[in-house]
């Protein structure tokens, strides 16, 4: 008799509530329509409403705001959270401003640890959760012209380390997406420049640059029950750029 496995794989996400922000556009916007088509409930957190997909749920969500993010999260009550929302800047970190450093953190990192903490204590009550964040390759290596950015995503991974200590035995796994050159409509035009893609693509052992795909095959796959055993780790999705 052929071996078989205990129990079968399931990446079947059926009754689960998953909640992304920053659905509006890229790779949030994929991610969304991922989850639902893998059967959860799927919201888009947007900043106003009318952003997100046509087809699912949204939900007023400001990343600078604690109090919408709180309520938001109150209102949607996620088993799932992707925490897809963020901004960046890209100049030499001599000509960074205070204003820019602050908007920064505020959103990339004070807000997610906010949308982690309120989602946080639902799961925990509730004894299930998993939060996903998206963090960047830039938390794991430095890019020049990229300082508040790479140190906001440094932020992002040992954040998420810490939470899986928190709230591991309560039955929440808390884990990173660190994307890394991934084509999407906020960039296209960048990486549509030949001389720009041709030294990104240098730079990327798989000779490409990433698809908002790679990226949604990883976050379904932390949401699911498939990936319960798998807890403050930051899956690469870079094409192997960090490898070097």
């Amino acid at each position: 008799m052929a071996d078989t496995l205990m129990e079968p794989v399931s990446f079947d996400l059926d009754g689960q509530v998953a909640l992304v922000t920053g659905a509006g556009r890229g790779i949030g916007h994929d991610v969304a329509l991922a989850l639902a088509d893998a059967g959860a409930r799927a919201v888009a957190g947007v900043r106003r409403r009318g952003q997100g997909p046509r087809r699912l749920e949204a939900v007023e969500l400001d990343m600078r705001d604690v109090g919408s993010i709180r309520a938001a999260i109150d209102e949607v009550r996620p088993t799932i959270l992707v925490n897809n929302a963020g901004v960046g800047t890209n100049h030499d970190a001599l000509d960074a401003t205070e204003a820019e450093w602050e908007e920064l953190l505020d959103v990339n990192l004070e807000g997610l640890f906010f949308a982690c903490q309120s989602a946080g204590r639902h799961m925990v009550e509730r004894g299930y959760g998993r939060i996903i964040n998206v963090s960047s390759q830039a938390g794991h290596v430095g890019l020049r012209r990229n300082a508040a950015y790479c140190a906001s995503k440094g932020g992002v991974e040992m954040l998420t380390k810490v939470l899986a200590l928190e709230w591991g035995r309560s039955g929440v796994t808390v884990n990173a997406v660190a994307p890394g050159f991934i084509r999407t409509a906020v960039n296209a035009e960048a990486l549509d420049r030949p001389e720009f893609v041709n030294e990104v693509t240098a730079r990327i052992p798989v000779g490409r640059v990433g698809t908002a795909l790679d990226v949604t095959a990883a976050v379904l796959f932390l949401a699911s029950p498939a990936a319960s055993f798998v807890s403050g780790t930051s899956v690469l999705v870079d094409g192997g750029w960090t490898a070097q």
